[in-house]
């Protein structure tokens, strides 16, 4: 089953730990697994300021991602061709761009640490320059289901 139903989208980002980020630059697929957050039909990622994501992302910033939960092998009989799989999943497709500001790069690092704690932290200037702020703004997105 493939849906577009933004609560069930929803549900499931926010369940989920780990984001597929698939990039390509002259016609070479990249696929990163990253932290991240989401807002606003927004995802947001942190990196290092150099290297190749980055690099890719300035050469060509159209982005497919992937993101899913309660993965788990269903074994049906002993033959593994009656094997199956049980998940949830979004799969959507972005425009990636880079935050520069420093306050905004503020709100995206609270965006990506609210996913994954109830803390909130505060990021020094020397932090915040550290690192850059990758933002995926979506624009289109649905979401599967297997085995449930």
């Amino acid at each position: 089953m493939k849906v577009d139903d933004k609560h069930t989208i929803e549900s499931i980002i926010e369940r989920a730990t780990v984001c597929r980020v698939a990039l390509s630059n002259n016609n070479m697929p990249y696929v990163i697994p990253l932290a991240f957050g989401y807002k606003d039909n927004c995802l947001y990622f942190h990196s290092a300021p150099k290297g190749r994501k980055i690099d890719t992302i300035k050469q060509n910033p159209n982005v497919c991602f992937e993101i899913d939960i309660d993965c788990e092998l269903v074994k049906k009989t002993e033959n593994p061709c009656k094997w199956d799989m049980r998940y949830y999943s979004v799969i959507g497709f972005g425009k990636a761009s880079f935050i520069d500001d420093i306050e905004e790069k503020r709100e995206a690092l609270d965006i990506i640490v609210t996913h994954y704690s109830d803390n909130s932290h505060k990021y020094s200037i020397n932090e915040i320059g550290k690192v850059a702020i990758i933002k995926v703004a979506v624009d289109s997105i649905t979401w599967k289901k297997s085995g449930y």
